[in-house]
């Protein structure tokens, strides 16, 4: 009897499922990008929330892509020799957007308590 021969990783659906993670998280935060221009259009100003939420969407947006790739990347590796070739692009890519989402709301809250002390 021959011993049991191992494949370089578990062939489950780890790797499809952290894709799918990533691509909620990006729909998300693009969602909430678009969200901030309509509550932060009154205090900070059309043209600097529509500003902001263009640059969080196309983050989020860019970030859902680089995570399709990332997956692509790693599975081909993992299948080909066990190695797993990423990089931290995409979760680059979603801090920005939180980023942008973050200062929006900041200055909302800022605007709408000067707005009231004034």
């Amino acid at each position: 009897m021959s011993a049991p021969s191992h494949a370089p990783f578990d062939p489950g659906l780890q790797p499809e499922r952290t894709l799918l993670a990533w691509r909620r998280t990006c729909l998300a935060l693009a969602v909430a990008s678009a969200v901030v221009v309509r509550f932060s259009a009154e205090v900070i100003g059309p043209a600097a929330a529509v500003a902001l939420g263009l640059i969080g969407v196309i983050a989020a947006g860019a970030g859902y892509v680089r995570a399709s790739v990332r997956y692509r990347r790693a599975h081909d590796g993992l299948v080909a020799d066990g190695e797993l070739p990423i990089d931290g692009l995409a979760l680059a890519l979603v801090t920005l957007t939180l980023l942008v989402v973050g200062i929006a709301a900041a200055l909302f809250v800022i605007g709408r308590g000067l707005a009231r002390l004034g």
